[in-house]
């Protein structure tokens, strides 16, 4: 069985995959891009699995486990929690030496590089530039896979080194078998899964502890908010949204927009809402008329569309608050 029969939803990618190895054409260097929990590391260790492991199973455990010596994985350091990019020394003194006396035991050996645009930022490009030489003259059977959910932020000169292979979001029926492989309830995988942007690990995080009731909560007390017109409430929610976590935000503007897909609905009577657990707490949207559910949602749609062009979120939610309160 092959490590990539495991990897769902990325067809595309695996198919460019498996066509270089049966034609001997495997690139020195590539960029695996697209967003997180999609399976751009589990296709990482698959592919090394592919050309170390071969048809030994033992192998294949190994390099799965982390416990090949020719397979290293070598993500940005970790401060206070937080991941930062890489300094000089740590190229230096423990990604480089591998890279020059590698493989060890195999015929090849593979480097990866998870949330590479973290490691080696385009802002911060020394630490980038001491690998650079290395990706421009690479040793034989030396493999680079950079692993990154936002590429635009690499460091141009390393990006233009990589041959790219876009990871999509997983379909829905790939999440909805992730999270009942988790044993979550039909409900909380259905919510989960239209809130997670085809992504695995959200999904899960969202699934757990809760979270999809706290964002419909706050969802909720931002519509509340506009309904109420008072500007002092109105502006404290939306201070209050801009100053979440980028993610967090933008679930929480899908949460919303979402739920105003519901309440309409079930004023239509059509297909099965999303948060009919919730269906008490949605009286107020359900009151709204069809065309102002429309014109709501798409003013909670304009104001994600500005924020993934990083716009300001202060004014942009202060924005959204007042346009809402205008459409009732």
């Amino acid at each position: 069985m092959s490590g990539f029969d495991a990897i769902r939803g990325q067809d595309a990618a695996v198919s460019v995959l498996r066509r270089a190895l049966e034609t001997d054409r495997l690139a020195s260097t590539y960029l695996f891009h697209g967003p997180s929990g999609v399976g751009k590391q589990r296709a990482a260790l698959a592919l090394a699995s592919e050309v170390i492991g071969g048809d030994d199973p033992s192998v294949r455990a190994r390099i799965e486990a982390g416990h090949h010596p020719d397979v290293r994985v070598f993500g940005p350091r970790v401060e206070n929690g937080k991941r930062l990019n890489l300094k000089v020394e740590q190229v230096r003194e423990e990604l480089l030496p591998f890279t020059q006396f590698a493989p060890f035991e195999a015929r090849a050996a593979f480097v990866v590089l998870p949330e590479a645009d973290v490691s080696f930022p385009e802002h911060q490009p020394d630490a980038a530039n001491v690998l650079l030489k290395t990706l421009e003259e690479p040793r034989p059977n030396i493999h680079f896979l950079l692993l990154s959910e936002r590429p635009a932020r690499l460091l141009v000169t390393l990006r233009s080194r990589c041959q790219a292979l876009r990871f999509a979001p997983l379909p829905p029926e790939v999440l909805s078998d992730v999270l009942a492989g988790a044993g979550v309830s039909d409900v909380d995988a259905q919510v989960a899964a239209a809130l997670a942007g085809g992504r695995a690990d959200r999904a899960l995080e969202l699934a757990r502890g809760g979270r999809v009731d706290a964002l419909v909560d706050r969802a909720l007390g931002f519509h509340r908010a506009s309904l109420g017109r008072k500007p002092g409430a109105m502006v404290a929610e939306a201070e209050r949204a801009a100053k979440l976590e980028p993610d967090d935000r933008m679930l929480e503007l899908e949460t919303l927009a979402l739920l105003h897909r519901d309440a309409a609905m079930l004023q239509l009577g059509e297909g099965r809402a999303l948060f009919a657990h919730r269906r008490a707490d949605l009286g107020p949207l359900t009151a709204l008329p069809l065309r102002v559910l429309g014109a709501r949602e798409a003013a909670v749609r304009r104001v994600q569309d500005a924020l993934e062009r990083t716009t300001n979120p202060h004014a942009a939610l202060d924005a959204l608050v007042f346009e809402l309160a205008r459409l009732v």
